[in-house]
């Protein structure tokens, strides 16, 4: 199935190519077979592909179809590798993609057909420049799927174009990205100055030779986290994802949970080699992402918005990601990858049927008591609180505790403040739950009225999503349950090349369930005190102040920008049109056209019609001549 490779990608663009040239004449039963047959298509093969992946001996392969740029030395083909990263990957792009593509035919069947099919379209150039991202076998093709993405979450983020303040999410999302796409793309020229190479496996070979700490590795690692910074919202280019929510609820889906934001923890883990001989870049990593885990959740704590509230615990989960990568635990890092993409996904479809059965209210404070009316979405949404909690038997809870116990080896201050943002993570997702589910409905007689269970299209992906956020977590047990770390076993060719120089962080099993149940403790500790505080919640009405106002009004950080960079870039843009451009440049090119408009009318006087005037400048010319000659 290797050399099929290719149809993975391929199958997804085919729909996005029917379903938009054909959008003025397809019906929307068919776009939607189309769009989630292209990307469920695309599963099954990923599937045969992984098995063939995870059979032992198995050995990178690359799929060549054409040589893209040859310029003198320098080859970069236009080529897939598959290996066992991009297998796992293939499967939770298309997995969770087509489950959202199968939730979207139902949520989205209030467009017009024409609106349902150019929906559909972008859906799956999504998910093909996601693929394009994972499996090509050098960062230019990484490169392609990275902007590819970029645009489709612009596309997408502002699929409602006629709102303007959508819009504005995706221009800020679109650029911002693009700012991290600039340090993606020096790495990328700096990595060809440096090896003549973009390849993955001829860069990773000739990385060792530079040696551990070396200039040259620390700033292409920089480069390349500067992308991930970006395309993964870390600070300070995070405010982008929370305003995402602008785009319909699957599209919230599928950017926070399986594909475009777990790009750079991708390309980290892609590259580890490069950081893991860049300790310099590994503690700046471990730095920002535990910065922005407890930036991100604290902000949520305040957050009214049923998306606003999943979507900072988005910036907050890939903050542990990175804290992952920083420590040197790649496979923990993709770990929690795998276990957040089945319980965000679940997460973010819950709080889209939670809105559609509200009629389209995200605010969770005109909810409450939804579990009487939608007791499917009731019982998979709190599954999906209780795996991002990290309660033990969940998928949360095995990703989220190997994270924690890298970050007990690297440094237990690290280890401390990782812990309390899993505190405060379990509490903001069940003051979530509790608030929109428990007590007394808070919304308007019309709103309860239409409450209902949502359709069969829309609970199936969650009870999939459901059982996969409980059973996720069990391929990598950890080594004090005595059984094997599957996802390690499977991974670790991946990883090999970093592990010589990886310090061994190795816990005693006594330490190590120390650990888990002092995390698991303090978390059901955490759990129940937001019950107590919101199982018969009441809005008071009254207006938050001090820390909470600042937490509800995400500290600020938008208004921050806004005053330091966005008004003085206005003001030096004002300033360059009307002083640089319009009285310099303009006024310049303006004047040579009027001078040469004046000039051409003094001139114009000279033909005159007098031969008398003309015989005397004649005489005047020779005599000019005359002079030029005899001086010079």
């Amino acid at each position: 199935m290797i050399h099929l490779v290719w149809l993975v990608p391929f199958l997804p663009l085919l729909g996005f190519l029917i379903n938009g040239l054909g959008r003025r004449y397809l019906s929307k039963s068919l776009t939607g077979v189309i769009g989630s047959g292209s990307v469920l298509a695309a599963f099954v093969i990923s599937l045969l592909i992984f098995f063939e992946v995870r059979q032992p001996g198995f050995t990178p392969q690359v799929v060549s179809l054409f040589d893209f740029i040859s310029v003198g030395s320098l080859h970069i083909p236009f080529a897939f590798q598959v290996d066992q990263l991009s297998a796992l990957f293939l499967l939770i792009i298309t997995g969770v993609g087509s489950l959202i593509h199968i939730y979207s035919t139902s949520y989205m069947h209030e467009e017009s057909s024409e609106g349902f099919a150019r929906y559909f379209a972008y859906l799956n150039l999504f998910v093909f420049s996601m693929l394009i991202l994972v499996l090509g076998a050098n960062y230019v093709m990484m490169f392609i799927g990275w902007e590819g993405v970029g645009l489709c979450s612009y596309l997408l983020i502002g699929f409602w174009f006629r709102n303007t303040s959508y819009n504005k999410a995706a221009n800020k999302a679109f650029i911002m990205n693009r700012i991290g796409d600039l340090g993606f793309l020096l790495g990328i020229f700096l990595m060809i100055s440096q090896f003549g190479s973009v390849t993955f496996s001829e860069v990773f070979t000739k990385v060792p030779s530079l040696g551990e700490g070396s200039g040259i590795l620390f700033a292409i690692a920089l480069l390349l986290f500067i992308g991930a910074m970006g395309k993964s919202a870390q600070i300070p280019l995070y405010t982008w994802l929370p305003d995402a929510m602008a785009g319909p609820t699957p599209v919230s889906a599928l950017i926070h949970a399986a594909t475009m934001v777990t790009a750079g923890i991708y390309m980290v883990a892609r590259s580890n080699v490069i950081y893991t001989l860049a300790p310099c870049i590994q503690t700046i990593i471990v730095v920002i992402g535990l910065g922005t885990a407890l930036l991100a959740a604290s902000i949520a704590l305040k957050q009214n918005d049923i998306k606003k509230v999943l979507a900072y615990s988005t910036v907050s989960q890939l903050g542990y990601m990175f804290l992952a990568l920083g420590t040197g635990a790649y496979t923990a890092a993709v770990f929690h990858v795998m276990t957040h993409a089945f319980f965000k996904a679940l997460l973010f479809l819950g709080s889209g049927s939670v809105i559609h059965a509200m009629g389209g209210e995200q605010d969770i404070r005109k909810m409450g008591g939804l579990k009487k009316w939608m007791p499917v979405t009731n019982i998979t949404f709190l599954i999906g609180c209780l795996a991002i909690a990290g309660i033990p038997g969940f998928s949360g809870f095995f990703s989220k505790d190997e994270i924690l116990a890298s970050a007990w080896g690297f440094n237990k201050i690290v280890y401390i403040l990782a812990l309390i943002g899993a505190l405060m993570t379990a509490f903001y997702m069940f003051r979530l739950y509790y608030i929109t589910f428990t007590g007394t409905f808070r919304g308007t007689h019309e709103q309860e009225h239409h409450l209902h269970e949502s359709p069969a299209a829309i609970t199936f992906p969650l009870i999939i999503l459901a059982i996969l956020s409980v059973i996720g977590g069990y391929v990598g047990l950890p080594e004090v349950f005595g059984a094997p770390h599957l996802l390690h076993e499977y991974l670790s060719p991946i990883f090999a090349p970093s592990a010589p120089y990886l310090p061994a962080h190795e816990l005693e099993h006594s330490m190590e369930w120390i650990l888990m149940g002092l995390s698991s403790g303090l978390v059901i500790i955490t759990i129940f005190f937001a019950r107590s505080k919101f199982i018969r919640y009441q809005d008071s009405g009254v207006p938050n102040t001090g820390i909470a106002k600042v937490l509800e009004n995400k500290w600020y950080v938008d208004e921050l920008y806004d005053a330091v960079i966005v008004k003085p870039l206005m003001v030096l843009s004002r300033f360059f049109e009307d002083t640089i451009e319009r009285s310099g440049i303009d006024a310049l090119v303006n004047g040579v056209g009027r001078g040469v408009k004046w000039g051409s009318r003094q001139v114009r006087l000279v033909q005159n019609g007098q031969v008398g005037f003309y015989i005397f400048a004649m005489v005047i010319g020779m005599i000019i001549l005359f002079v030029i000659s005899l001086f010079l």
